[in-house]
């Protein structure tokens, strides 16, 4: 499926799960930031990294754990979390799930 834009589209319908990975798909990338989905498989994860940018985590399906500012935080489906940018998180799936991705670059970088 092409994503374009004046569509009506379901979010959780655009990346399948792989048994042991994290499959991603990017959706939109421009000078702003970028807008990217993810599936998770139970067990996977994201080791924790920093970026430059925040990012805002919203869950689509399923349940993730998420480390950011010395916490674990579990974010659940149609619940989202802010990422500083800069500071160190990380990302584990005790279950399947998916979730969109959207990094917001600062205004001095656009």
């Amino acid at each position: 499926m092409d994503v374009r834009g004046g569509e009506v589209i379901r979010l959780e319908d655009l990346v399948d799960y792989q048994d042991g990975s994290v499959v991603s798909r990017q959706l939109v990338k421009n000078r702003s930031g970028s807008v990217t989905l993810f599936a998770f498989d139970r067990g996977e994860g994201l080791s924790e990294h920093t970026t430059p940018h925040d990012a805002l985590v919203v869950v689509l399906d399923g349940r993730a754990e998420i480390t950011v500012l010395g916490g674990v935080h579990t974010v659940g489906e149609g619940e989202a979390i802010l990422l500083p940018g800069g500071e160190p998180h990380a990302v584990s799936a005790p279950e399947r799930f998916t979730m969109a991705l959207v990094m917001l670059k600062n205004q001095e970088e656009t």
